[in-house]
């Protein structure tokens, strides 16, 4: 009976947190996989400057696998998609659902939690933003490519 009041005690004082999430100089896979794991555990988290996300690796091989990615479309009709994010936010919020159990209710109600913003809105700017770290870059930034970057490239008009 102890145990069973001890555990809801610790469940009462966590209460769901806002994070907020610096993406500048991030490599986009680790920070996609932290924050995953904090949605799942119930933390809402918001992702600000996607725009200068990193993705490691050569740039022209980047660019050339997305439009192939691109290429991707329904025999029937495009209409009917699948749709392609050409944003950095959409981009990186994708990422993220790919990491999440998107088809189970506690998968929805995580992605439920994250918002992505190109820059910092104004209602963001006064708050802390946090950074991981081993999600920085270690290189450097030569050697990655943003996402808005690749979103220019591929389609995107700001």
């Amino acid at each position: 009976m102890a145990k069973q009041e001890q555990t809801q005690a610790k469940t009462e004082s966590k209460k769901p947190q806002d994070i907020i999430v610096d993406g500048t100089n991030q490599v986009a896979g680790r920070l996609c996989s932290h924050v995953a794991k904090l949605l799942i555990n119930g933390t809402r988290v918001s992702i600000v400057n996607s725009e200068n996300i990193m993705l490691s690796g050569d740039r022209h091989m980047i660019i050339g696998e997305y439009r192939k990615f691109l290429e991707v479309a329904s025999i029937n009709n495009p209409k009917f998609g699948p749709f392609h994010p050409r944003r950095p936010d959409t981009m990186i919020t994708k990422m993220v659902r790919g990491m999440l159990p998107k088809n189970k209710p506690s998968g929805q109600t995580a992605l439920k939690r994250l918002r992505a913003y190109l820059g910092v809105p104004n209602e963001l700017k006064s708050k802390k933003t946090t950074q991981f770290e081993d999600a920085k870059i270690r290189r450097p930034a030569a050697y990655y490519t943003t996402f808005g970057e690749l979103g220019r490239t591929v389609g995107w008009h700001e």
